[in-house]
This record gives C-alpha cells, sequence and structure tokens, in this order.
C-alpha cells in the first residue's frame, strides 16, 4: 500500500501527471527533447510532425501517441485527426520551424510566406483550437519555442525574425485573454541550438558573409554571446518543462531568454 510520504515523492518526481501535451516538430531537435522532458515528468505527450515514421518513433519511446501533419499546410490544422488529438490538451507547444538565409532584395516571397504560415498562422490555429477547453477546465499552458530572434534582430533572415516578433506578440495577447480562465502563455526565447536547423544554416551562412564554414560559429553565430558555445536541446526542454507545471502558475506573458548573454548587449 502507498503511503504519503511515497505519494508526495511520486507527485515531485512527475509534476505533470495527469497532463496531456501536443508538441510541434516533436520528432526532431528542440520538439524531441521536450518530448522528452514532458513525458519524464508524467505527461502523455502527442507528437506532432510531418514525419511520419520519426513522431511514431518517438512517441513508442516515452509511451504517448503521434500525428502526422504537414504543417505548413494550415488547413491540416482543422484536419479530423489533429482536432481529435487537440481535444483535451493541457499543454500546447508551439515548436515547428523552417528557416531561410538570404539578403531581402534576393528573398522569395514564396519561402517568406511559408516561414510566417508555419510559425506564426499556426500557432495561431492551434491556441484558437485549444483555448476553448483549456478555458472550461480552468488550467492550460501555451508554450511557444521563440528565439532570440523574437527580440533581436539578425540579417539575411527577415522571415524567420518577423515571424518570431509575431510569435512574441501572438503569446502575449493569449496571456491577457487567458488569465481569468488559468491559461498561461509564454515565450522562450534561445540563442542558436545545437539542432539541424542550426547545422544546415552553416554553409549559407559561410556563403553570405564570405568566410570559410569552420569559422561561422565563432564570427557569426556565438559573436553576441557571453558564453561561447551552442545551446543544448534538453536545456530548452528544461525551461519549457517547468513552465508547464503549477509552479509557473503565476508566469504569463513573458519571454525568457536562454542565449548564453545575448540579448543583454
Amino acid at each position: 500500500m502507498t503511503n504519503e510520504t511515497e505519494r508526495t515523492d511520486l507527485s515531485a518526481a512527475q509534476p505533470l501527471a495527469g497532463r496531456r501535451a501536443l508538441v510541434t516538430g516533436g520528432a526532431s531537435g528542440i520538439g524531441l527533447a521536450v518530448v522528452h522532458a514532458l513525458a519524464a515528468r508524467g505527461a502523455h505527450v502527442v507528437v506532432a510532425d510531418m514525419d511520419q515514421a520519426g513522431a511514431e518513433t518517438v512517441a513508442e519511446e516515452v509511451g504517448g501517441s503521434s500525428r502526422a501533419v504537414d504543417l505548413l499546410d494550415p488547413s491540416a490544422v482543422t484536419d479530423d485527426r489533429l482536432t481529435e488529438a487537440l481535444d483535451g490538451v493541457d499543454i500546447l507547444v508551439n515548436n515547428a520551424g523552417i528557416q531561410h538565409v538570404s539578403p531581402i532584395q534576393d528573398f522569395n516571397p514564396e519561402d517568406f510566406r511559408r516561414i510566417l504560415t508555419l510559425m506564426l498562422e499556426v500557432p495561431f490555429l492551434l491556441v484558437r483550437a485549444a483555448l476553448p477547453k483549456m478555458y472550461a477546465q480552468g488550467f492550460g499552458r501555451i508554450i511557444n519555442v521563440s528565439s532570440v530572434h523574437g527580440l533581436r534582430a539578425s540579417p539575411f533572415k527577415s522571415a524567420y525574425v518577423t515571424a518570431k516578433h509575431g510569435l512574441e506578440g501572438l503569446s502575449k495577447v493569449t496571456a491577457l485573454e487567458g488569465g481569468e480562465y488559468g491559461v498561461t502563455s509564454n515565450c522562450v526565447n534561445p540563442g542558436y541550438v545545437r539542432t539541424p536547423l542550426v547545422e544546415k544554416q552553416i554553409a549559407d551562412q559561410a556563403r553570405l558573409h564570405g568566410i570559410p564554414e569552420s569559422e561561422v560559429l565563432a564570427k557569426i553565430m556565438l559573436t553576441e554571446s557571453a558564453i561561447k558555445r551552442l545551446v543544448e536541446p534538453k536545456e530548452v526542454a528544461s525551461l519549457v518543462a517547468w513552465l508547464a507545471s503549477d509552479d509557473a502558475s503565476m508566469v504569463t506573458g513573458a519571454s525568457y531568454t536562454m542565449d548564453g548573454g545575448w540579448s543583454a548587449r
């Protein structure tokens, strides 16, 4: 028979037990780390990703479920299978993202639209779909994986910076509207994270700045940071997990930087 001490220890170890979370882009990178962090704390996690095989594998690893969805198509948000996955979601993590590096005059307008669709319009649609049930139950956590680029700009990233700045605004409006219903909304703002998305940028940055790829980290990506290393996905995930917990119930409308001091300048 479980005694009170054991129940207390279990509650401390799994503060998200009984919660249901949905993580977009959950099959790799930051999303993958977030899935594992939330599941380790007791949440049932729905892994939403366009990589069906990857999403299924990750979901099996953590005892969650998966939804194969291409969020570059906003109509996918209203698909019956995703709507079903959103039903009863306590924690929504908007994480899916893409990147394109180019000067504004050469930036393909279609690439600009795709980035804003995935990283701003789709989070709006997901928040819109999730809020009614969160309001009804008196609890909800909206956690937007933003970026230091939601607070600062860099050249050659017009679409990404625009989308992340917009996500910051959406998050704050959600916080103001959701407060009376027990729903919080916050952004996590990492610098460059050790993910495939960042690794793919190195060649483009080297070409645009006319330097060898071996110099991109030191001369471009980490030049503004006081701590000269990439952020690890599990570090971002730990902050997301805390924001999802009851301990963060008075934290809303905030943007938490994890950028090695970049935004301190």
